[in-house]
């Protein structure tokens, strides 16, 4: 009994760290094995949880590391291992067969199809992330990814369980439905996946997110640490994951001010550190909009419309929330602090 309750537990853990395929291929020493797609992808993985053990440890050294910081991330993976392991990829595989017959392009794994298959994914990424912040249903399972009230690594992993199947739902049928083949897909998926992870990194480990001249040309942690602010200013910004075309081309690209201190965490009061209202706050507050609705066409609008809309008109969407302050400090923005 003692070994049935262990072993599963022993294999989430050492499943975490990633590096079971790393260690099999050291195993038995076939070194050529990391020149190859799948050895890459052994080598990469245990990244993102090494440095986020690095950044606790930091933090430990210098005393700014707190147990609640990584709190409702841990809970909400610990949750999310037991009741979504395999709805996301399940999703994947369910799209790709029922759309890949209807492909408008033939692509293959060439460096050109490549960017190709980029570009498409970072435009299929988009459109998710933006309805995910845009229709209230949808924010209902995003929300949990931005209640953390601090940015480091583990936020990576605060995600309601059904974000992944309904987000991959989005993104492989636009990928698949636009030619990006299933092995150009998983290549980009992974690459993206790391990446996505990486702009997490909390001041910890990278005081300055901007990473140099690259701020310039990519979506860096600092763009994406202004993508978790609640800043009137900041809300609903800087959607993409890697490359910013798709934010430059919709005016959605905002850079980070250095006069202007992150505040991290949604508009919605919660109760710190409470992973129960982080996971199901917004779901709750929603439930209670529908309820007290005087009639069933703005019931169904709560559900649909943006966050902070309201059948009295006294709307608290992030649209209206940024032009409010925008028009109050017209005239400190326009002098502005450099970003």
């Amino acid at each position: 009994m003692y070994h049935f309750c262990v072993s599963p537990i022993y294999k989430e853990f050492t499943g975490f760290w990633g590096f079971d395929q790393l260690w099999e291929i050291i195993r038995t020493q076939n070194y050529e094995a990391l020149l190859t797609l799948k050895g890459i992808q052994a080598f990469l993985r245990p990244l993102i949880p090494v440095l986020l053990l690095i950044e606790i440890i930091r933090g430990l050294f210098y005393r700014r590391y707190s147990h609640s910081q990584h709190k409702i991330s841990l809970f909400t993976y610990i949750l999310n291992r037991f009741i979504s392991s395999f709805l996301s990829i399940a999703m994947v595989a369910f799209c790709i067969g029922l759309f890949e017959p209807y492909a408008l392009v033939k692509t293959t794994l060439t460096w050109y199809w490549f960017v190709y298959g980029y570009v498409i994914w970072e435009l299929a990424h988009f459109v998710y992330h933006y309805f995910g912040h845009k229709v209230r249903l949808f924010w209902c399972l995003h929300s949990t990814h931005h209640a953390p009230e601090y940015m480091n690594l583990s936020v990576t992993y605060a995600h309601f369980f059904l974000e992944a199947p309904y987000t991959d739902i989005i993104r492989t049928t636009i990928c698949i439905l636009l030619g990006v083949n299933p092995p150009l897909l998983f290549l980009i998926m992974f690459i993206d996946g790391t990446w996505g992870a990486f702009i997490h990194i909390g001041e910890n480990l990278l005081k300055d997110g901007r990473l140099g001249f690259l701020n310039k040309y990519i979506l860096t942690p600092s763009h994406h640490r202004v993508h978790h602010a609640r800043n009137p200013l900041y809300m609903d910004t800087n959607f993409c994951n890697l490359l910013n075309i798709w934010d430059r081309a919709f005016g959605t690209l905002q850079d980070e001010k250095q006069s202007m201190e992150i505040e991290y965490g949604i508009s919605r009061p919660m109760k710190k550190g409470d992973f129960l209202d982080a996971y199901f706050g917004e779901i709750v507050a929603l439930g209670k909009d529908v309820y007290h609705a005087p009639g069933l066409k703005d019931k169904i609008l709560y559900i649909f419309m943006p966050p902070g809309w309201s059948h009295t008109g006294d709307h608290k969407t992030a649209t209206v929330v940024k032009a409010d302050y925008i028009k109050e400090h017209q005239q400190e923005l326009s002098l502005g602090a450099k970003p």
